[in-house]
């Protein structure tokens, strides 16, 4: 690993504050972006999870249409046994073979009326799944649009973006590199514990940016000296003077300009 050149405290403090302006403009562009991946990752989820639901229904009406089949075959086959048990009733020799067929040829009949029942719930069913399928249809239709909406928008955004968010966040690489590692460490510690991901602030005001909490005046003469790092006492924020600040941001705006 390269060792890190000894720097002043004014130097460590600019280098501090360049690195927070470049990671705030790739906060401000992720903002900008917004909850536009989640939004268009979970219309994806939803748009598959309604063609999963479209496949089971259709298939569903499959199964039901076999049964259909299945059910008019028996229909079928007990009309012919009706039809042979009434041939063999013409040639029985006595009577208890004729209540025998008799009570075949109305087992069949039972059978007949059984089956007509369920092919008549069977279409109930295929009724109402049709229902569920065009609704279903209706409902992917209306999510894709909205998908290829919100697709629409997060690729312009990305293609407006992307460029500057990669060379930014390899420019704030490259200002790591040129802090020691506590300060980095420290530097990355705050701006994960605030909101704003502030973590080096100027004094504005006689407060703390960000915080707005008033800095006595003595400590703002230390901080105008630049001569060690200083933190907020409230936010844990480290602290520059407002000249250093603005002379940083005309530095980076020059930069962000180039990208």
């Amino acid at each position: 690993m390269t060792k890190k050149k000894e720097v002043t405290v004014e130097e460590r403090l600019r280098a501090l504050y360049d690195l927070q302006l470049i990671d705030s403009r790739i906060d401000e562009i992720r903002n900008v972006r917004g909850e536009l991946p989640l939004e268009v990752r979970d219309l994806e989820d939803e748009v598959a999870g309604l063609n999963i639901r479209l496949e089971k229904l259709t298939s569903s009406l499959d199964v039901i249409d076999n049964d259909i089949v299945a059910k008019k075959n028996l229909i079928e086959e007990s009309k012919a046994l009706i039809k042979k048990y009434s041939e063999q009733q013409k040639n029985v020799r006595n009577n208890r073979e004729f209540n025998s067929l008799t009570k075949e040829i109305e087992f069949q009949e039972l059978e007949i009326e059984l089956a007509e029942k369920h092919i008549k719930e069977f279409k109930v069913q295929i009724e109402q799944k049709k229902e569920v399928i065009a609704e279903t249809k209706e409902r992917l239709k209306e999510r894709e649009n909205h998908l290829k909406h919100k697709k629409g928008e997060l690729d312009a955004i990305l293609a407006e973006t992307e460029k500057e968010e990669q060379a930014l966040i390899a420019k704030s690489e490259d200002y790591k590199e040129q802090i020691e590692d506590r300060l980095v460490s420290a530097y990355t510690r705050i701006r994960q514990n605030v909101k704003n991901g502030l973590a080096v602030v100027a004094i504005e005001r006689g407060a703390s940016g960000g915080s707005f909490f008033t800095i006595p005046p003595q400590v703002q003469v230390e901080i105008a000296s630049r001569k060690k790092i200083i933190t907020d006492e409230h936010s844990g924020r480290i602290l520059v003077d407002e000249a250093l600040a603005n002379e940083q941001k005309e530095k980076m705006e020059k930069l962000f300009s180039k990208l």
